[in-house]
């Protein structure tokens, strides 16, 4: 469920417990059978890598389902006889469960599991299976070009808008200020001569009206002319963001990959120190050590 960035957390997880166990995982994608009743269309998108697809049928799905918990005094009896939170295991908190990682038994996982620690042991993997499986677009390929001849001065900056500036999701999760991609610029160049920005951005007429630096820049998303559709998809922006040498995020879990995937073994990531704006939630294994926190 989700966007392509909570697509791959889920994955990686279910990779790890699949190894571990020496079992086959498998994916329950009907989430995106409705996906017009969520804010945000969202589309199943990690055929595009080269991983096993192995997605559950609907009669392997409500084989677990059926011991979901459900809310409300009506459900007392279902809950009390029927349901089972040792099978259908709801993800309790926002940081890393290692509990999770000691599964033994078929299990039926609900969560986002946006965490490091649950598939660091298989990091090699992990690298190797999300990686596009198909030709890219020549769009893909032009921005690719452009990041490899910036060598080691390539800096994405990954700006998140859109539905994040909905009335609920700004008060969840909230969005990083230009300042905050100011002081990140500011913070790298300390230590990169000459950068050369890409931007990557689900606002693209924010971006230009408001990233005004004396550095190279580079819009990476563009729209088409005819359909207004953004000639890059999701998964090939996430990889080109991956190719740059330096990277800075914002608070999602799309960027947070693009980072995750760069194998630039010198890389300087920055990272919000504000993960959501609801202070109740624990974000502390959501960044990685390394990266730098403003």
């Amino acid at each position: 469920m989700g966007g392509l960035g909570n697509q791959m957390f889920q994955y990686a997880l279910g990779k790890n417990l699949a190894l571990l166990n020496k079992v086959e995982v498998k994916f329950d994608i009907t989430w995106f059978d409705n996906f017009g009743e969520n804010t945000t269309p969202r589309y199943y998108s990690l055929q595009e890598f080269n991983i096993i697809d192995n997605i559950a049928s609907r009669k392997e799905i409500e084989k677990f389902r059926k011991y979901e918990k459900l809310s409300g005094k009506r459900h007392f009896l279902y809950n009390f006889f029927i349901a089972n939170d040792s099978i259908y295991i709801k993800e309790k908190k926002v940081e890393f469960d290692k509990e999770i990682l000691e599964i033994k038994n078929n299990v039926y996982l609900f969560g986002y599991w946006q965490s490091e620690k649950y598939f660091k042991t298989i990091k090699d993997i992990i690298l190797k299976e999300l990686t596009l499986k198909n030709e890219p677009s020549n769009h893909y390929k032009k921005n690719a070009q452009l990041i490899s001849q910036a060598k080691n001065n390539s800096i994405s900056i990954h700006i998140r808008r859109g539905d994040y500036t909905s009335e609920k999701l700004k008060k969840d999760l909230g969005l990083c200020s230009l300042q905050y991609y100011k002081k990140a610029l500011e913070k790298i160049k300390k230590k990169v001569k000459n950068p050369v920005i890409f931007v990557f951005t689900n606002d693209i007429k924010w971006a230009k009206n408001n990233l005004k630096f004396k550095y190279p820049i580079n819009f990476v998303s563009q729209k088409n002319k005819n359909d207004n559709n953004y000639k890059n998809k999701d998964y090939e922006e996430l990889i080109l963001i991956s190719l740059c040498k330096h990277n800075i995020i914002a608070n999602s879990s799309f960027s947070w990959w693009g980072a995750w995937l760069n194998k630039n073994i010198n890389k300087i990531v920055i990272a919000p120190k504000i993960w959501f704006k609801k202070q109740t939630m624990n974000t502390k294994d959501i960044p990685l050590k390394s990266w730098i926190q403003i």
